[in-house]
């Protein structure tokens, strides 16, 4: 067979947790700065492949078949990743790892994927990369964020539960595969669900919202929105923090955390 069995590869994950725990400082964030780029292309993609797309359905479908090739490349080039990271919880269980190096590992994950995702956003927001179709795919940009900036705090705990039980499923199916085509489905079809059913993931809002926030401060974008009636009130930092981000980490956390728990009582070598 070209697959590992669920129980080989949990094992093969709380066997690569123990050297995530344990690797350098600098290279941990380095590697997390790396997997915030690869995600917030993927935000960037889709964002400019849907931007002109009325039909709903099919923007969600287009964005779909983009978005999930962020996390290939993360899966395949070892970048760190916060929301894949949570099944360090795994080799936690398991002992292989301290409560301290599974925190560790999360905070410094967590501000690496934030710089390269914010990075990517101002890059985007300050280059010119936004004006297609005359700045519209500014106004789009910028509308999406208002709204994920304006979503009900218990939705986006709930909507960030979702997503990252098929993000953490997609990491442990790429673990099953024993070539590069199988890595990248396996990480590919959970991914592909997430977007197109809108659920909400952190480390994506961390290109989603800025790259938002960032047009907004563009005079030529904020004349463009307001042309097209779209209301930015809610895009604020303050919103961006409070209302998404922290509610979306938290139900990223809780759906990661529960899938790892899950997988670990199943398929660890202890468990009967």
């Amino acid at each position: 067979m070209n697959l590992f069995t669920p129980a080989e590869y949990t094992e093969n994950y709380i066997k690569a947790g123990k050297s995530k725990a344990e690797m350098p400082l600098l290279r941990m964030f380095l590697l997390a700065v790396l997997a915030g780029f690869f995600i917030a292309m993927g935000g960037a993609v889709t964002n400019t492949a849907a931007h002109t797309i009325s039909n709903v359905g099919l923007a969600r479908v287009v964005s779909g078949l983009l978005f999930p090739f962020g996390l290939a490349m993360v899966v395949l080039t070892g970048a760190e990743l916060f929301t894949g990271n949570t099944l360090m919880v795994m080799p936690a269980l398991s002992r292989q790892i301290t409560a301290k190096g599974l925190l560790r590992n999360w905070g410094v994950v967590y501000l690496g994927n934030a710089a390269g995702a914010i990075l990517t956003a101002a890059g985007c927001a300050f280059s010119g990369q936004l004006n297609y179709s005359g700045g519209q795919l500014a106004v789009f940009s910028m509308k999406l964020a208002a709204g994920k900036c304006a979503m009900p705090f218990g939705n986006a705990v709930i909507l960030g539960v979702f997503c990252n039980l098929l993000v953490t499923t997609g990491v442990l199916l790429a673990l099953s595969a024993k070539d590069v085509t199988g890595r990248v489905v396996g990480a590919y079809l959970p991914v592909a669900f997430f977007v197109i059913c809108g659920f909400e993931h952190c480390v994506a809002n961390l290109f989603y919202i800025p790259v938002g926030l960032f047009a907004k401060t563009v005079p030529q974008y904020a004349v463009l929105a307001a042309g097209a009636g779209v209301d930015l009130s809610a895009l604020t930092w303050g919103n961006f923090l409070l209302k998404n981000l922290l509610p979306v980490t938290v139900g990223n956390l809780i759906g990661g955390v529960g899938m790892g728990c899950l997988f670990w009582r199943c398929h660890g070598s202890k468990q009967s």
